[in-house]
């Protein structure tokens, strides 16, 4: 076996077969091994992402891509146990890459943290909603001065920075969420999924109060899922109630467009949001962590 570091951008080729290996991780663990984002940078040259392949002569059996301080990674089920974790996690420290994410935190990935001496450090939790919780949680009424309007239908000007203003005040403190330009945003518009009539706006007084942003799963009347993408609300709107109504008005569209389940995606550590859900009626379906190397922080 032997590593190639590479952009796979640059090899479409190989992109595609990892892309077959993803999906048969897929299958094979019920869970997907690299977050949208990374799958993206796989074909997309704009993200910067760099790769690491473990090759056989069959082609690629293990990934790893990371992008600034974070990696996430994968290896084939039919070659897992021989090392070649081990292998992309040293080659990553090697790169100062210490934060790797274990999506569904499978048992395997616990096993190979500890052989390694790497510490959970962040928790998402996956959420989901459905049956009569979802119709119950769908049901809201606006109070008097709130209008309901998507970014496809708005009144307000100049829509998209009003948007990104809120957001970037909704999410100052989050990772990846916070520090948003009109480059990145119209990045993120740029999906197969996207719809403008899916990011909802919450408005009053001409004001842009919060937004909910919606994505689609595949068609919802077939089974697929919806989700609640990003919810925020704006500075000024904050401690007015309105983060319960906002998240409402997304579940009652998806409920009526057909969905039969709704997930989102939130950090474990932020108990008012989770409780908040789980009085929705929301509860736990996956755990995603990231895990750190220990002796790295020891050193910091």
């Amino acid at each position: 076996m032997k590593l190639l570091r590479l952009s796979l951008p640059e090899h479409p080729e190989l992109a595609s077969q990892c892309l077959d290996m993803l999906d048969e991780i897929a299958q094979e663990d019920g869970v997907e091994a690299l977050s949208e984002h990374f799958v993206r940078g796989l074909k997309d040259a704009s993200l910067h992402h760099t790769h690491l392949l473990a090759m056989r002569e069959q082609g690629p059996v293990a990934i790893a891509a990371a992008e600034g301080e974070q990696a996430e990674f994968a290896v084939a089920p039919a070659f897992r146990r021989r090392g070649i974790g081990s292998e992309l996690l040293a080659t990553l420290a090697e790169d100062q890459i210490h934060d790797v994410w274990a999506h569904g935190n499978l048992p395997g990935a616990r096993r190979l943290a500890q052989r390694e001496h790497y510490q959970p450090t962040r928790e998402l939790l996956v959420m989901g909603i459905e049956g009569a919780a979802l119709q119950a949680a769908a049901e809201v009424q606006l109070a008097e001065g709130l209008e309901l309007s998507s970014l496809a239908n708005t009144k307000l000007q100049a829509a998209e920075q009003e948007w990104l203003r809120v957001n970037n005040e909704a999410f100052d403190w989050h990772p990846e969420q916070g520090g948003w330009d009109a480059d990145r945003l119209a990045k993120a518009m740029d999906q197969d999924w996207f719809r403008a009539d899916d990011v909802l706006f919450l408005e009053q007084d001409g004001r842009l109060a919060g937004f909910h942003w919606l994505k689609r799963h595949g068609d919802l009347r077939q089974g697929a899922d919806g989700e609640v993408y990003v919810v925020g609300l704006g500075r000024d709107f904050r401690g007015r109630g309105l983060g319960d109504p906002l998240v409402r008005l997304g579940l009652r569209r998806l409920y009526q467009e057909g969905a039969k389940r709704v997930i989102l995606y939130v950090e474990s550590d932020n108990r008012p949001a989770v409780q908040a859900y789980e009085r929705l009626g929301f509860f736990t379906l996956e755990r995603h962590v990231v895990y750190s190397d220990s002796a790295s922080k020891s050193r910091e």
